[in-house]
């Protein structure tokens, strides 16, 4: 439920809040004093689209918030919780614009952008503006008013879905088919090019043996000539190092006698004697089995010519050729297998499009149901609006699979009759401005009473009423008033005085500013606000009975 709304520099408003309770809230006021820019503020935090034009003359921003009891709501509170937006039961959502065009969006304090707004709003607040009868023209519309009042909202998904995966499934089909022809030549072509590759007979890691063995063989002078100056270091009869350690180590022997404490110092030499004779075994025999193969050479820079050569024809590097040839492998793979899949596809499609008729004919059938239940409450609505003989009519036609939709197989149009023995004909061509405006309004409270949506607001949805209709309409929006929470922007007493809470807007200016005043009103001034919307120059005590007695009506004190 909403309960507050807060409004900053906004329009001709400077500072606004209101707060609002259950039931029906009327709000009323003069021509211009700015009952719509409640509206409009509350649109903006619902994520509507925002004009910086709507900032207040000489101010930098504007600013409005509203705060909502999502206690009840467990849609909501799910989602909150889901985007981590999660506040203990209530939600406020704020929108603040500014000079240079932007505007920035906040869902609990936390920065949201107009998506989030929009996916939240929708399922906090109904508008029902005073044009809605405009896109109740619309097929489109008709249809999707009719799928919302059924409750339906599942199998129109599921219909939805039926149709987006048969039509994926057929557009592979069709490219499938189309391919079928230049099929053969790509299997000529991939066949030719794994065996190339095959050939090649590339074994895992040879190329890296392959260049190592090259660069071996590329400096073995080099190798041979330090080969032979460590042996010479290390091995030299009266001057290489195991000579010189193995002296050492005698010379030490010798101390030992006289001093044990190097016995650790002799170990150590010992041991460096020891290993000094290893590297030099290893050197010998490395040096031994050195090759200098110049016919090994050429080998090697021919092989890995002929792997340099076809990695430059297929444009890949070199050790790429080995999964170059299994995405090659695996792509014939999957051609010779096409006929089987072109198959599978082709029963696929069939199973896919059965699933969808089943689907659109539920659907369908749902859409009938409902038009019928639709049909009886709107023309229960309009006669009741000051239409005696006012009938509407649901049509649902089921279309030719040829026309099948994500929509389903159904075209829904409202058709009307608004005189005695006249056939009811689509909407758009009998009724006129007022007559739509009233069968709009029995649309939206037969409709209304359908949502899940706690809070609707009504602007202005009376014009072009008057009279015992008005206070037809008025006790409608009363009685929706009882389930929902109602906010009902009107110029009418007959409706101002059914409302649970009255709400007054008055345009306030001097030779500077003009600004707005909200004020609640109850007992006398409520009285007195009645009476002006009564009309007349000059407010008799008549009329503030009238106003009186229709308050009383009402059973308002």
């Amino acid at each position: 439920m909403l309960q507050q709304i807060e409004i900053k520099d906004l329009a001709i408003v400077s500072t606004l809040s209101v707060e609002l309770s259950a039931g029906m809230s009327v709000l009323t006021g003069e021509t211009g004093a700015g009952k719509s820019i409640l509206i409009d503020a509350l649109g903006l935090v619902l994520g509507d689209r925002a004009d910086n034009g709507m900032i207040r003359d000489g101010c930098e921003r504007a600013e409005v918030s509203a705060l909502f009891d999502t206690r009840e709501l467990p849609a909501v509170e799910n989602w909150l919780e889901e985007n981590a937006l999660d506040n203990d039961g209530q939600c406020i959502l704020r929108r603040v614009l500014l000079k240079n065009g932007s505007s920035r969006a906040f869902i609990n304090g936390t920065p949201a952008n107009l998506k989030s707004l929009q996916q939240l709003g929708d399922q906090l607040v109904n508008i029902h503006g005073q044009h809605a009868h405009q896109s109740l023209l619309k097929q489109d519309h008709q249809r999707q008013l009719l799928d919302e009042y059924a409750g339906h909202l599942a199998l129109c998904n599921q219909t939805a879905d039926s149709f987006r995966q048969w039509r994926t499934a057929s557009q592979r089909l069709s490219s499938l088919r189309q391919e079928a022809g230049q099929r053969q030549d790509r299997l000529d072509m991939l066949r030719y090019q794994i065996n190339e590759l095959e050939s090649l007979q590339l074994e895992a890691g040879e190329l890296e043996e392959l260049l190592r063995e090259q660069a071996l063989l590329n400096n073995a002078g080099n190798i041979v000539q330090h080969c032979d100056g460590a042996l010479n270091s290390l091995d030299q009869e009266d001057d290489g190092a195991l000579t010189r350690v193995n002296r050492a180590c005698n010379e030490l022997a010798t101390l030992l006698e006289l001093d044990p404490t190097l016995k650790e110092c002799a170990e150590l030499l010992d041991s460096a004697s020891i290993q000094i004779g290893e590297a030099l075994s290893t050197l010998r025999h490395y040096a031994d089995n050195l090759e200098l193969d110049p016919a090994r050479l050429e080998h090697l820079n021919r092989r890995l010519q002929e792997i340099h050569d076809l990695a430059r024809k297929y444009r890949c590097k070199p050790d790429e050729l080995d999964s170059l040839l299994q995405q090659r492998q695996d792509e014939l793979s999957a051609l010779d297998d096409a006929d089987s899949q072109l198959a599978g596809l082709e029963n696929q499609v069939t199973e896919f499009w059965s699933g969808y008729l089943e689907q659109a004919e539920r659907l369908g059938r749902s859409r009938r149901e409902a038009a019928g239940r639709l049909r009886e409450q709107v023309t229960d609505g309009m006669q009741s609006l000051g239409m005696p003989s006012g009938i509407l009519d649901v049509e649902v036609e089921r279309l030719g699979e040829e026309r099948a939709s994500a929509h389903g197989l159904d075209r829904v149009e409202l058709r009307v009759s608004t005189n005695p023995g006249q056939s009811p004909k689509p909407l758009v061509k009998v009724a006129s401005g007022g007559e739509l405006s009233r069968i709009s309004l029995a649309i939206q409270v037969a409709t209304a009473a359908c949502t899940r949506v706690p809070t609707l607001i009504f602007d202005e949805v009376d014009v072009g009423i008057g009279g015992g209709t008005a206070e037809i309409v008025g006790r409608l929006l009363r009685q929706l008033g009882e389930r929902q929470q109602v906010l009902c922007v009107t110029h009418l007493p007959q409706v101002a005085s059914q409302g649970h809470q009255h709400l007054q807007v008055e345009k306030q200016s001097n030779s500077e500013r003009t600004g707005t005043r909200l004020s609640v009103l109850e007992g006398k001034q409520r009285i007195e606000e009645i009476a002006r919307m009564l009309g007349g120059v000059e407010i008799t005590s008549q009329t503030l009975a009238h106003a009186e007695e229709m308050l009383m009506r009402t059973g308002t004190p």
